[in-house]
Protein backbone atom coordinates (compact mmCIF):
# COMPACT_ATOMS: atom_id res chain seq x y z
CA UNK A 1 0.00 0.00 0.00
CA UNK A 2 2.66 2.61 0.71
CA UNK A 3 4.53 1.79 -2.66
CA UNK A 4 1.19 2.58 -4.45
CA UNK A 5 0.80 5.76 -2.56
CA UNK A 6 4.23 6.79 -3.54
CA UNK A 7 3.59 6.40 -7.12
CA UNK A 8 0.27 8.23 -6.86
CA UNK A 9 2.59 10.96 -5.54
CA UNK A 10 5.26 10.86 -8.03
CA UNK A 11 3.06 10.54 -10.75
CA UNK A 12 1.98 14.68 -12.26
CA UNK A 13 -2.00 14.60 -11.79
CA UNK A 14 -4.32 16.75 -14.65
CA UNK A 15 -4.65 20.26 -12.69
CA UNK A 16 -8.08 21.79 -14.11
CA UNK A 17 -6.05 24.42 -15.62
CA UNK A 18 -4.02 22.43 -17.41
CA UNK A 19 -7.53 20.21 -18.66
CA UNK A 20 -9.10 23.75 -19.67
CA UNK A 21 -6.00 24.13 -22.11
CA UNK A 22 -6.03 21.13 -23.43
CA UNK A 23 -9.35 21.75 -24.30
CA UNK A 24 -8.90 25.17 -25.72
CA UNK A 25 -6.18 23.54 -28.18
CA UNK A 26 -8.07 21.23 -28.83
CA UNK A 27 -10.87 23.51 -29.75
CA UNK A 28 -8.13 25.65 -31.71
CA UNK A 29 -7.31 22.82 -33.97
CA UNK A 30 -11.08 21.63 -34.25
CA UNK A 31 -11.96 25.10 -35.61
CA UNK A 32 -8.70 25.24 -38.12
CA UNK A 33 -9.45 22.16 -39.54
CA UNK A 34 -13.42 23.05 -40.45
CA UNK A 35 -11.79 26.00 -41.81
CA UNK A 36 -9.40 24.65 -43.78
CA UNK A 37 -12.75 22.37 -45.38
CA UNK A 38 -14.50 25.04 -46.34
CA UNK A 39 -11.47 26.76 -48.03
CA UNK A 40 -10.84 23.63 -49.72
CA UNK A 41 -14.84 22.31 -51.23
CA UNK A 42 -14.93 26.49 -52.38
CA UNK A 43 -11.36 27.30 -53.42
CA UNK A 44 -10.02 23.86 -54.35
CA UNK A 45 -8.04 24.59 -57.21
CA UNK A 46 -6.46 27.89 -55.67
CA UNK A 47 -5.23 25.55 -52.74
CA UNK A 48 -3.91 23.18 -54.94
CA UNK A 49 -2.27 25.56 -57.27
CA UNK A 50 -0.34 26.87 -54.18
CA UNK A 51 0.56 23.53 -53.42
CA UNK A 52 1.72 23.13 -56.53
CA UNK A 53 4.09 26.31 -56.59
CA UNK A 54 5.05 25.29 -53.10
CA UNK A 55 6.26 22.08 -54.75
CA UNK A 56 8.16 23.76 -57.93
CA UNK A 57 10.05 25.71 -54.99
CA UNK A 58 11.63 22.98 -53.85
CA UNK A 59 12.42 20.55 -56.45
CA UNK A 60 15.07 18.97 -55.18
CA UNK A 61 13.01 17.79 -52.16
CA UNK A 62 9.85 16.80 -53.45
CA UNK A 63 11.34 15.23 -56.88
CA UNK A 64 7.69 16.07 -58.72
CA UNK A 65 7.12 16.48 -61.95
CA UNK A 66 4.20 19.33 -63.57
CA UNK A 67 1.47 16.86 -64.42
CA UNK A 68 0.49 18.42 -67.89
CA UNK A 69 -2.31 17.40 -70.92
CA UNK A 70 -2.12 19.12 -73.98
CA UNK A 71 -4.52 18.94 -77.00
CA UNK A 72 -3.42 19.74 -80.39
CA UNK A 73 -5.18 19.88 -83.31
CA UNK A 74 -3.53 18.94 -86.78
CA UNK A 75 -6.23 19.44 -89.77
CA UNK A 76 -9.43 17.37 -88.94
CA UNK A 77 -7.09 14.80 -86.45
CA UNK A 78 -6.76 15.83 -82.56
CA UNK A 79 -4.51 14.01 -80.22
CA UNK A 80 -3.02 14.72 -77.20
CA UNK A 81 0.87 14.75 -75.80
CA UNK A 82 0.98 14.06 -71.77
CA UNK A 83 3.10 12.91 -69.15
CA UNK A 84 0.17 11.31 -67.04
CA UNK A 85 0.59 7.78 -68.53
CA UNK A 86 3.43 6.08 -66.54
CA UNK A 87 5.68 9.16 -65.62
CA UNK A 88 6.59 9.63 -69.15
CA UNK A 89 5.88 12.36 -72.09
CA UNK A 90 4.00 10.52 -74.79
CA UNK A 91 1.93 11.64 -77.72
CA UNK A 92 -1.64 9.39 -77.60
CA UNK A 93 -3.85 9.19 -80.31
CA UNK A 94 -7.25 7.21 -80.30
CA UNK A 95 -9.13 6.49 -83.42
CA UNK A 96 -12.72 8.01 -81.76
CA UNK A 97 -10.37 11.01 -80.20
CA UNK A 98 -11.63 10.24 -76.81
CA UNK A 99 -9.17 9.33 -74.05
CA UNK A 100 -10.58 7.74 -70.81
CA UNK A 101 -8.80 8.07 -67.10
CA UNK A 102 -8.97 6.76 -64.25
CA UNK A 103 -8.09 3.45 -61.79
CA UNK A 104 -8.98 0.77 -64.93
CA UNK A 105 -6.35 -0.22 -65.98
CA UNK A 106 -7.68 -0.64 -69.72
CA UNK A 107 -8.07 2.98 -69.48
CA UNK A 108 -6.23 5.25 -72.33
CA UNK A 109 -4.67 6.85 -69.01
CA UNK A 110 -4.17 4.64 -66.27
CA UNK A 111 -4.26 6.75 -62.70
CA UNK A 112 -3.38 4.78 -60.01
CA UNK A 113 -5.51 7.01 -57.44
CA UNK A 114 -7.87 5.74 -54.67
CA UNK A 115 -9.80 8.57 -54.89
CA UNK A 116 -10.35 8.14 -58.63
CA UNK A 117 -13.64 5.74 -60.21
CA UNK A 118 -12.10 3.09 -62.44
CA UNK A 119 -13.99 4.75 -64.98
CA UNK A 120 -13.66 8.63 -63.96
CA UNK A 121 -14.00 10.72 -66.96
CA UNK A 122 -12.51 11.21 -70.33
CA UNK A 123 -11.35 13.83 -72.88
CA UNK A 124 -13.10 14.36 -76.00
CA UNK A 125 -12.07 16.25 -79.24
CA UNK A 126 -15.09 17.12 -81.55
CA UNK A 127 -13.86 18.60 -84.77
CA UNK A 128 -13.90 22.17 -85.70
CA UNK A 129 -15.35 22.41 -81.38
CA UNK A 130 -12.19 21.26 -79.28
CA UNK A 131 -11.17 19.30 -76.50
CA UNK A 132 -14.08 18.71 -73.67
CA UNK A 133 -13.87 16.83 -70.45
CA UNK A 134 -16.27 14.63 -69.45
CA UNK A 135 -17.30 13.18 -66.00
CA UNK A 136 -18.73 9.68 -66.22
CA UNK A 137 -20.81 10.11 -62.69
CA UNK A 138 -17.88 9.47 -60.95
CA UNK A 139 -18.12 9.47 -57.11
CA UNK A 140 -15.45 12.30 -55.79
CA UNK A 141 -16.42 14.29 -59.41
CA UNK A 142 -14.28 16.13 -61.49
CA UNK A 143 -13.06 20.17 -61.55
CA UNK A 144 -12.07 22.39 -64.05
CA UNK A 145 -10.64 25.63 -62.12
CA UNK A 146 -11.90 24.58 -58.85
CA UNK A 147 -15.64 24.18 -60.01
CA UNK A 148 -17.54 20.63 -60.34
CA UNK A 149 -18.61 19.86 -63.05
CA UNK A 150 -22.20 18.46 -64.31
CA UNK A 151 -21.67 18.64 -67.59
CA UNK A 152 -18.92 18.10 -70.52
CA UNK A 153 -17.36 21.46 -70.47
CA UNK A 154 -15.05 22.62 -73.15
CA UNK A 155 -11.61 23.23 -72.14
CA UNK A 156 -9.36 26.38 -72.62
CA UNK A 157 -5.77 26.91 -72.23
CA UNK A 158 -4.49 27.30 -69.02
CA UNK A 159 -7.25 25.21 -67.04
CA UNK A 160 -6.59 23.48 -63.84
CA UNK A 161 -7.98 19.95 -64.06
CA UNK A 162 -8.77 18.19 -60.70
CA UNK A 163 -9.57 14.60 -60.81
CA UNK A 164 -9.55 12.47 -57.17
CA UNK A 165 -6.36 13.80 -55.70
CA UNK A 166 -4.39 14.71 -58.79
CA UNK A 167 -4.37 18.24 -60.17
CA UNK A 168 -3.31 18.75 -63.41
CA UNK A 169 -2.77 21.58 -66.53
CA UNK A 170 -4.12 21.48 -69.54
CA UNK A 171 -3.14 23.20 -73.08
CA UNK A 172 -4.23 23.22 -76.48
CA UNK A 173 -2.05 24.00 -79.75
CA UNK A 174 -4.50 24.94 -82.75
CA UNK A 175 -2.21 27.08 -84.75
CA UNK A 176 0.91 25.82 -86.69
CA UNK A 177 3.34 28.13 -88.64
CA UNK A 178 5.97 27.61 -91.10
CA UNK A 179 9.11 29.83 -89.87
CA UNK A 180 11.48 31.38 -92.13
CA UNK A 181 14.99 29.69 -92.64
CA UNK A 182 17.94 30.67 -90.98
CA UNK A 183 20.70 32.87 -92.48
CA UNK A 184 23.59 30.98 -93.52
CA UNK A 185 26.64 32.50 -91.15
CA UNK A 186 24.29 30.71 -87.95
CA UNK A 187 24.32 27.44 -89.86
CA UNK A 188 28.23 27.72 -90.59
CA UNK A 189 28.67 28.43 -86.71
CA UNK A 190 26.36 25.83 -85.91
CA UNK A 191 28.26 23.48 -88.19
CA UNK A 192 31.70 24.15 -87.24
CA UNK A 193 30.39 23.47 -83.48
CA UNK A 194 29.92 20.38 -84.61
CA UNK A 195 33.14 19.92 -85.92
CA UNK A 196 34.60 21.01 -82.85
CA UNK A 197 32.62 18.67 -80.70
CA UNK A 198 34.10 15.48 -82.97
CA UNK A 199 37.56 16.32 -82.79
CA UNK A 200 37.29 16.53 -78.71
CA UNK A 201 35.97 13.63 -78.55
CA UNK A 202 38.36 11.75 -81.16
CA UNK A 203 40.60 9.48 -79.38
CA UNK A 204 44.03 9.99 -81.76
CA UNK A 205 45.38 13.27 -83.19
CA UNK A 206 46.12 11.15 -86.46
CA UNK A 207 42.01 10.63 -86.73
CA UNK A 208 41.43 14.10 -86.37
CA UNK A 209 40.30 16.60 -89.54
CA UNK A 210 42.15 19.25 -90.13
CA UNK A 211 40.85 22.45 -92.19
CA UNK A 212 42.91 22.83 -95.12
CA UNK A 213 44.79 26.44 -94.84
CA UNK A 214 44.22 27.42 -98.41
CA UNK A 215 42.39 26.36 -101.27
CA UNK A 216 44.34 25.86 -104.37
CA UNK A 217 44.13 28.09 -107.61
CA UNK A 218 43.03 25.74 -109.81
CA UNK A 219 40.13 24.61 -107.08
CA UNK A 220 39.70 28.04 -106.21
CA UNK A 221 38.49 29.20 -109.92
CA UNK A 222 35.55 26.36 -109.69
CA UNK A 223 34.58 27.55 -106.08
CA UNK A 224 34.89 31.25 -106.87
CA UNK A 225 31.62 32.77 -107.20
CA UNK A 226 31.24 35.61 -109.84
CA UNK A 227 33.12 38.31 -109.00
CA UNK A 228 34.92 37.00 -105.96
CA UNK A 229 38.75 37.85 -105.47
CA UNK A 230 40.99 34.59 -104.06
CA UNK A 231 41.26 36.25 -101.26
CA UNK A 232 37.35 36.29 -100.45
CA UNK A 233 37.28 32.74 -101.60
CA UNK A 234 39.77 32.11 -99.05
CA UNK A 235 37.99 33.39 -96.38
CA UNK A 236 34.72 31.45 -97.18
CA UNK A 237 36.89 28.45 -97.40
CA UNK A 238 37.66 28.53 -93.78
CA UNK A 239 34.28 29.17 -92.75
CA UNK A 240 33.76 25.47 -94.04
CA UNK A 241 33.96 22.55 -92.15
CA UNK A 242 36.50 19.93 -92.94
CA UNK A 243 33.64 17.97 -94.55
CA UNK A 244 32.39 20.31 -97.02
CA UNK A 245 36.04 21.31 -97.87
CA UNK A 246 36.40 17.41 -98.81
CA UNK A 247 33.49 17.21 -100.83
CA UNK A 248 34.13 20.31 -102.81
CA UNK A 249 37.59 19.11 -103.67
CA UNK A 250 36.53 15.76 -104.49
CA UNK A 251 33.88 17.44 -106.88
CA UNK A 252 36.91 19.45 -108.24
CA UNK A 253 39.04 16.38 -109.28
CA UNK A 254 36.37 14.43 -110.25
CA UNK A 255 35.92 17.32 -112.91
CA UNK A 256 39.52 17.13 -113.93
CA UNK A 257 39.61 13.77 -114.31
CA UNK A 258 36.82 13.94 -116.52
CA UNK A 259 38.06 16.86 -118.33
CA UNK A 260 41.22 14.60 -118.79
CA UNK A 261 39.54 11.55 -120.19
CA UNK A 262 38.22 13.95 -122.95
Amino acid sequence: MMEISKLRLLTPQATPIMAESEDQELERRLSLYQVFLKLYEHHRGLLDEILQLESLGQPSLTGVKPRYLQGVVDGSLGYIITNLRDGETQTLQQPQQMWTMGRDRNCAIYLGDRRLSRRHAAIRYFEGQGFYLIDFKSTNGSYVNGERIHEPIKLKDGDQILLGSMTFSFFVATLSRNLPPLPVELLMQVENYKLETEVEKSTSPFDRKKPLAGLPEEAANYFRPQGLSHSGTDSAWQQLSSDKQSEILDRFLDRQSTNDIT
